[in-house]
């Protein structure tokens, strides 16, 4: 019988080391007072930002410990809570970490209404004073261009206490997918029992019998339909929140309001969604390809993860996914590689998935401490790829943490899914140049192929959804189940022209998380379009451009996303490399076709 371990199951050399955070409980104690400590510290320059320069620098100062101190905490907690979402105490843990980190932004709300209530010209004689300012140059920028869009202290300090209230809808539908909904448990081909979770649904879709395929996805769509009403509530009352914020904010459009943050224009947001859907028949290619090999009549919605290559996917242990991916990313240099061996030796991974585990993969951690990444590893060439996936984020944030002060160390999310998605393409080369084993190559193509699919042409089909679920509540319109089914159903069909699209399908918009995060997916499109142009440049040019790529991995946010982008040798405000990507996505699926 297939089961899911209890955490306690899982070998420690596979779980996440979070000592390098805290080595106790007690120890996240003594930093939660320190943080509210901090936290009255930051509150005592309220109305005095830019009484001089010297305050300034103060109070730059103190938000910094304050906000590295409060970010180590929600860490600890939110990674503590996700390795098993049923354990009550670390859930506690977490819901305190998240007021913290409220009270932390609402005690900081000040700062940019003060320092936006001066002249360019002062801030830049501030700077020219006190040496120690001289680094927030770029920061400044960044808050005097979006003074039209900041309002007086007294509101954002009330939308910064806000902020718990307005982010309930995503909490709310995290714990009822993670913690409180059981999937069936199913029959596979030999009779054994199977139990269906989030973590490996997409891996028993690739099962060779297509019978069983069936019975997953109706099973699996027919647990989402008892949750229904909920999950539409909460998806609903997530989209109102980023309508009336981006109207608190003076923004017309919620959309404007996600991409202005980033300094993204919307008009890159549409050129993505125009290339894609000018070129969509690469799409309809590939699912008709499938439903030649596949040898069906018509392809169904159960048969789109099914393997274009023959026979069962081969088995990758972690261990050798580590062997594969340390030697792909040897076209970087030996210092990228290096660090990203030795991180996989210092448990920075949380490998393997067990009972109350979130789903999915993700890279986190502090810039105070190592990297971390959640897997939930299966053994197969997805969870390879997945790997390789979030070393990208974390070798990205262990870069910038090493070059840039606190205030560039983060980074966004439309530069982050380059990194990972740069670790992919030279995942796949590597591994179509050096293994000779052609049932192997194959099933690499075909993964390969189907992250395309899924990272560029779904995650536009994605944006495409929630743009249009936010017109909807910006016309007043009602975002109903039946409405949002309507919706998905319409974009499904256009998206997969030669196969059906059946009732539970208009249902995946329920099981997409990033849609709690408003205007989030498009950027895995944006990703590897730049990410295939880098790598291109990497192979053909060598270490020039890995060191261009490198010092846009170092940057951190010290720029803005297009501008750090050209820096590296990709323009994403044309619809080049959008197209280039297109262009070798339709390579690929040649390639397949005269291979097989």
């Amino acid at each position: 019988m297939s089961t899911v371990p209890d955490r306690g199951e899982v070998a420690e050399e596979h779980k996440w080391n979070l000592d390098d955070i805290f080595a106790s409980d007690e120890e996240w104690e003594a930093a939660f007072e320190e943080a509210e400590e901090l936290i009255e510290d930051l509150e005592a320059y309220e109305g005095r930002t830019t009484e001089d320069a010297a305050t300034l620098r103060e109070v730059l100062s103190v938000y910094e410990r304050t906000m590295r101190t409060v970010s180590n905490v929600a860490a600890y907690a939110r990674m503590r809570s996700d390795e098993d979402t049923r354990d009550q105490e670390y859930q506690a843990l977490f819901a305190r970490a998240q007021s913290l980190v409220s009270n932390a932004q609402s005690a900081a709300s000040y700062i940019e209404p003060e320092l936006q209530a001066e002249s360019r010209e002062t801030i830049e004689a501030y700077a020219e004073e006190e040496p120690a300012l001289a680094e927030y140059d770029h920061y400044f920028d960044d808050v005097l261009r979006m003074k039209p869009h900041t309002r007086s202290t007294e509101v954002e300090n009330l939308l910064a206490e806000l902020g718990e209230v307005t982010g309930a809808a995503g909490e709310v539908y995290t714990m009822l997918t993670n913690a409180d909904m059981e999937f069936p448990t199913v029959e596979d081909p030999g009779g054994e029992p199977v139990e269906i979770t989030q973590s490996n649904f997409t891996k028993l879709l690739k099962h060779p019998d297509r019978e069983f395929r069936r019975t997953v996805h109706e099973s699996f769509y027919g647990e989402w339909e008892t949750v229904r009403n909920a999950v539409g509530a909460a998806y609903k009352n997530s989209v109102k929140a980023d309508v009336k914020l981006a109207r608190a904010r003076n923004y017309d459009t919620a959309r404007e309001a996600a991409l202005d943050g980033p300094n993204v224009p919307v008009e890159v947001y549409d050129t993505l969604v125009e290339a894609v859907r000018e070129n969509i028949g690469t799409l309809h290619g590939h699912a008709e390809l499938k439903r030649e090999v596949l040898g069906v009549e018509e392809l169904e919605m159960w048969d789109l993860y099914a393997p274009l290559a023959a026979g069962e996917s081969p088995e990758v242990p972690y261990e050798e996914a580590k062997e594969h991916v340390i030697e792909a990313v040897a076209p970087l240099g030996e210092d990228y590689r290096e660090r990203l061996a030795e991180g996989l030796e210092s448990r920075w991974v949380d490998v393997y998935e067990n009972r109350g585990k979130r789903s999915g993969a993700y890279s986190g951690g502090t810039y105070d401490s190592q990297p971390y990444i959640l897997l939930n590893y299966q053994d197969d060439i997805a969870s390879m790829f997945t790997l390789a996936h979030e070393l990208g984020h974390s070798l990205h944030s262990d870069l910038t943490s090493d070059e840039q002060p606190y205030v560039y160390s983060g980074y966004e999310i439309f530069v982050a899914e380059v990194a990972s998605t740069v670790n992919e393409a030279l995942l796949t080369h590597h591994l179509l140049e050096t293994v000779d084993d052609e049932h192997f190559r194959r099933h690499v193509l075909d993964e390969y192929l189907e992250r395309f699919r899924s990272t560029l042409l779904r995650q536009t089909m994605f944006a495409e959804f929630e743009h249009a679920a936010h017109e909807l509540a910006e016309e007043g319109e009602a975002l109903t189940p039946d409405r949002l089914d309507g919706l998905y159903g319409d974009l499904k069909r256009a998206y997969y022209e030669p196969a059906r699209v059946d009732e539970h399908i208009t249902r995946e918009w329920m099981r997409i998380p990033h849609f709690y995060q408003s205007f989030y997916v498009y950027q895995y499109a944006t990703g590897i379009s730049a990410a295939v142009a880098l790598v291109d440049r990497i192979l053909e040019e060598g270490e020039p451009a890995a060191e261009d790529y490198l010092r846009f991995l170092r940057s951190g946010s010290r720029e803005y996303p297009l501008s750090l982008l050209r820096g590296a040798g990709v323009d994403m405000s044309s619809r080049a490399p959008i197209e280039t990507a297109l262009e070798t996505y339709n390579e690929y699926l040649g390639e397949f076709a005269r291979i097989t």
